[in-house]
Order: C-alpha cells, then sequence, then structure tokens
C-alpha cells in the first residue's frame, strides 16, 4: 500500500468547467436573492435563501475542487512554483466569488433584534439556528459589501504571502550533519525530529543546523511579522475590535470570560511545567536543561515505530474504544488520504485537512518513528474522525468544528493510544513513556498557553511602540517562554525561535489546544466510569458549529470555568507526582 496522498476524485481537465460552473452559481445566488428584501421579514422565504446558501458553500466552498486540490499539492511541496501560482489564481477567484455574497451576511445582520429572536425560535429553521445566531452576533463587526470586498482582496498581500514566504524559505533549507559516522542531508523537519532524541550530541549538532537556518532568515522574519502585525491592528481597527484577540474569539464563537478564565487557570499553575523540567533535568544528569532539548526523548526512546507498528497500535487502540473510529482510519487508509514520510519542500509538522463537505479529509504526517510520532497518527485521526462524524450529521453550514472544541478530538484519542503501549509497560520503559507523556500535555497545555500570552504581548507591544525588532521580539519571546519552563531550562539562546513557530501567525487560536485536552480529560474520566459515555463522545464529536461550544458542553454535563480547568490541571499534577516517585523508586533521582 502507498502511503502518500492519492486524489482518485481529481480530472485536471474539468477544472476549468467547474470554474465556470462556479461562478454561475455564484451569480445565480446574487440574481435571486440580492435585491430581495423577503427573507428578512418571512420565515417560509429565509429557509427558502437559506437552503440555496447551503447549497453553493456545499458545491463550491473554498474553490471546490480546484481549489481543494491545489491547496493539498503545495502541502505536499511548499517550493512548487507552479502549484503556488495555480493556488494563488485560484485564491483570488475564490475571493471575488465569495465577496459576490457579502450582501446576504450584511442583510442577515441588520434584520431587527424582535425579528431576529423570532427566527432563532422558529422550528424550521432549527438546523440554521447556530448559523443565524453568529452571523447575528458578528453584525456589529461587518463593513460595508464594498468595504468587506476590500478587505478580502487585500488579505493575500497584506498577510497569507508574508506567511507563505517564510515557510516556504525555511522548507527549501536543509543542512548536512554526522549521523553515526556519516554526513547526512536533514531538511527543517528531521531537524527538529533529532533535537528530540536520546543522543545529546546530535541533539547539539541538529540544534546548531537549525538555529543556523533561523539565523539566516531573522531579518525577513522580523518584517514578516510586523507586517502581519501591522495588518491586524488595521482589520481591528476598522471593524471596532477593542482587545488584539477579540477577532479571534467573535470568530470562534466564544466569549471573553473563556478564555481569560482559562488562562488564568494555567498560568497560575505553572509550578506543575516548572517542576517538570526540573524532574527531567534531574533524570537527564544535567544542571539544566537547553532550550532546544524541552522536548527530548528520556529514556530508552531509541526504539523506532516503524509505520506499520504504529498504524497497528492506533487500530487497536480505536478498535478498542468503538468499532466507528477504526472503521474511518481504515477508510483513509484505504483511500490513500494519509500521507506519512518527510520529504524536502514538504510541509513540516502534521495536520488534518478539510474544506467542504462534500471533499474528503486527507491526514499530512512526518513520520520518522519516534514515539512522538505514533501519538501525532492518533491525534491528527482524531481530526479526521471529527470530520467525518460531522459529515454523517450536518449541513454544509454547520460543517466545521469550532476552535474551542477543535482539538478534543485529537487529544483524547492520543491519549488513548498511550494509555494502550502503556499498558504492557512497567520500570524503565513505564517511566520512559509517563514522561513522554507528560511532554506532550504540557507542551499542548502550558506550552500554548505561553503562546498566547506570547502573541498579546507582541500585539499590545506593537500597537504602542509601532515597529518590533528581532531582537525585542526575542527578549519578549525568551521571558515568558521562561516563565513556564523555570529555572531548570536555559532560554538564553533561544532567541530566534519563534521564527519558526506557524502557530503566531495563525493569531491566538492555540487556546484551543489547552481547552481541548483538558476537556478531553474530562471526558476521559467520565468514559473510564462507564463506557457507554462513549456514545455521547460520539455526538459531541458529530455536533459541528450547530451548538455553540459552551451548548455543546453543557449537554454533556460539563461547565466551564476557573474551577472546571483546574480540575483538569490537577490530573497533570497527579500523573507528575506519580512520575516522580516512579523515578525515585527506580534510583534514576
Amino acid at each position: 500500500m502507498k502511503n502518500e496522498w492519492e486524489f482518485e476524485w481529481v480530472n485536471l481537465k474539468e477544472f476549468e468547467n467547474e470554474r465556470k460552473l462556479n461562478e454561475k452559481a455564484h451569480d445565480d445566488f446574487v440574481l435571486k436573492w440580492k435585491e430581495r428584501k423577503d427573507y428578512l421579514e418571512n420565515v417560509e422565504i429565509l429557509k427558502e435563501a437559506l437552503d440555496d446558501y447551503k447549497r453553493l458553500q456545499r458545491n463550491y466552498a473554498g474553490g471546490g475542487k480546484e481549489g481543494y486540490y491545489y491547496w493539498l499539492k503545495q502541502e505536499l511541496n511548499e517550493n512548487d512554483l507552479d502549484i503556488r501560482a495555480k493556488y494563488n489564481i485560484v485564491e483570488e477567484f475564490v475571493k471575488v466569488q465569495s465577496n459576490k455574497l457579502n450582501f446576504f451576511h450584511i442583510n442577515l445582520g441588520k434584520i431587527s433584534k424582535e425579528k431576529q429572536e423570532e427566527f432563532l425560535e422558529n422550528n424550521l429553521l432549527i438546523k440554521y439556528r447556530n448559523f443565524l445566531k453568529e452571523t447575528f452576533l458578528n453584525a456589529k463587526y461587518m463593513l460595508s459589501e464594498k468595504e468587506e470586498e476590500i478587505m478580502s482582496l487585500k488579505s493575500t498581500a497584506a498577510y497569507s504571502m508574508w506567511v507563505r514566504m517564510v515557510s516556504s524559505l525555511l522548507a527549501k533549507e536543509t543542512r548536512s550533519i554526522e549521523i553515526d559516522g556519516k554526513k547526512e542531508e536533514k531538511n527543517h523537519s528531521e531537524l527538529l525530529s533529532l533535537m528530540k532524541g536520546k543522543n545529546k550530541e546530535l541533539r547539539d549538532s541538529a540544534s546548531l543546523a537549525f538555529e543556523e537556518i533561523l539565523s539566516k532568515y531573522g531579518d525577513v522574519a522580523e518584517a514578516e511579522l510586523n507586517a502581519i502585525l501591522q495588518n491586524h491592528k488595521v482589520n481591528d481597527k476598522i471593524r471596532g475590535f477593542k482587545r488584539v484577540d477579540s477577532s479571534r474569539l467573535v470568530g470562534d464563537g466564544i466569549d471573553e470570560q473563556f478564555v481569560d478564565d482559562l488562562i488564568k487557570a494555567v498560568s497560575s499553575r505553572f509550578d506543575i511545567s516548572n517542576k517538570f523540567y526540573e524532574l527531567k533535568t534531574k533524570l537527564f544528569k544535567q544542571e539544566k536543561l537547553e532550550y532546544y532539548e524541552r522536548a527530548a526523548a528520556y529514556g530508552n526512546i531509541d526504539k523506532k515505530y516503524s509505520w506499520e507498528e504504529s498504524k497497528k497500535l492506533i487500530e487497536k487502540a480505536f478498535g478498542n474504544l468503538d468499532g466507528k473510529f477504526l472503521e474511518i482510519f481504515e477508510k483513509f487508509l484505504e483511500e490513500k488520504r494519509i500521507d506519512v514520510f518527510p520529504k524536502t519542500g514538504k510541509r513540516q509538522g502534521a495536520c488534518c485537512i478539510h474544506t467542504s463537505i462534500e471533499l474528503p479529509t486527507y491526514i499530512l504526517l512526518n513520520h520518522t518513528g519516534n514515539l512522538d510520532d505514533v501519538t501525532t497518527i492518533a491525534h491528527e485521526a482524531g481530526h479526521g474522525i471529527n470530520n467525518e462524524l460531522m459529515r454523517e450529521k450536518q449541513n454544509s453550514l454547520s460543517f466545521g468544528t469550532p476552535m474551542a472544541t477543535a482539538e478534543v478530538a485529537s487529544t483524547f484519542m492520543e491519549d488513548f493510544v498511550l494509555e494502550e503501549i502503556l499498558k504492557d509497560t512497567d520500570g524503565e520503559e513505564k517511566l520512559t513513556i509517563l514522561m513522554q507523556k507528560l511532554d506532550s500535555d504540557i507542551s499542548t497545555i502550558m506550552r500554548q498557553i505561553s503562546c498566547y500570552l506570547f502573541e498579546k504581548e507582541i500585539h499590545e507591544t506593537f500597537r504602542k511602540e509601532g515597529y518590533l525588532s528581532k531582537d525585542k521580539i526575542g527578549e519578549i519571546f525568551k521571558r515568558i517562554m521562561g516563565n513556564y519552563m523555570g529555572n531548570f531550562v536555559d532560554t538564553s539562546s533561544c532567541d530566534n525561535w519563534w521564527i519558526y513557530w506557524p502557530h503566531i501567525r495563525e493569531f491566538f487560536y492555540v487556546y484551543s489546544y489547552a481547552s481541548g485536552l483538558l476537556i478531553s480529560k474530562t471526558m476521559q474520566e467520565k468514559y473510564f466510569e462507564d463506557n457507554n459515555f462513549i456514545e455521547k463522545i460520539k455526538e459531541f464529536l458529530s455536533t459541528g458549529t450547530s451548538k455553540t461550544p459552551r451548548k455543546a458542553f453543557e449537554a454533556m454535563g460539563i461547565e466551564l470555568d476557573v474551577e472546571f480547568w483546574n480540575k483538569g490541571l490537577d490530573r497533570i499534577e497527579k500523573l507528575l507526582n506519580e512520575t516522580w516517585a516512579l523515578a525515585e523508586k527506580l534510583g534514576k533521582i
């Protein structure tokens, strides 16, 4: 079986005709609804308009098959200029078509408060209820139709082309390092992976090579980051957002209290991550860990998990949880929708990709055989399972995961794969895996909340000072990363490590990693108490955007506040104490 993506649904010769159909469908919608106001008053006519809009999104969201295909191809080779050019053309086409629909959202936002309440209560519109609710809430930040068109058209040059530039420059780089007495060329992702390995000398060599790449592009990244910070500032001013993170929170359908409570809870418990790095330092027999060693594997991590071994572990864990999870994963494999191994030019890291409800989910990996790579498969497959469960129950206007819950499925699945691995382990091997698990949990919660705090500070500082030098950005980065890692990690030379971090270009979405993991831990606890709870979990994962995050949680009996977040953090602290005790028992510290 090939471990690369295949695109059996693609016929390149049909793309030109599909684009014509796409344009016609948008024009027909405009012709039918733009000059009418009756759908703003009559529930039956509003349903007809929403049905039309739903079909349009189902068939042509994101540029349809053509847009999705070139997006996927670009992920496989960020250095392919021909693919990039074709994707840019489609992206511009999509903007033109989507801008034709601005009138619809603007008009819906003008519906009177009385009518809004009436429509939201009407069962005829039940499948569109949350779509309408979010549209009404976002209306205050909408501009005129012409202004919305300008905002959309400028976004490529003012944002995405800057970000893509840095990403593609980094993806082109390889460095030669010595491994087992032989010089080998390693790309970006492979160097990051080597820094997580057990071999201290190899970690140091990989870090020097990686830092050389970062240093090379420091000036470029400084210009890029300032450009996109300025763009975000201008957008916020034009739309009237008061906080630097408001556009994210409003767009995600969560209130400020949600994220403020989460940040308050996590940042007040940095003693947990400080203690973890103290334990890790002791286990490594070092006075301090270097910053690049923060995720280095402890113990017998030299064991490599082949793709076949990794796949079997995932299949076993998913099958034990629920047959539906296994069925979906096996379908991904059969239809060749998982691209497994690193290649020069391929996007770093891992991701799960989907666009419209009509087109298949794809998973991108850079599997090198580490234990972390095994849990990454589970993580991305969790996203994929989430997508497919939504696909079965939602329509094209509710097919999507609220950012606040986006990481629930992924972290849930990830933890159960580790549980599967832990079943047959004890002693040194168990300590190794528990350390790996703590590494992952602390990175998902404390590190990502620190990233959120870093983002807030650079945005706020930029708005006060007008420009941030790479040195200033580095100073802020070192201080905030140092807070969560504590005195046992040396952050003195990590000035440039913000350069490669793609999350900070996505603006404030990283809170969802922490919220997702802490929520999934509650789900795990409920599942352990009663295995039948898996049915509620599947229902939750199929919800999509048909409910607000708070409503979806309430349906499961989950109330989100500081106390709730602290309960999840207590579980992390308990695991840390157990791991510390095991290390002492084994005489490792």
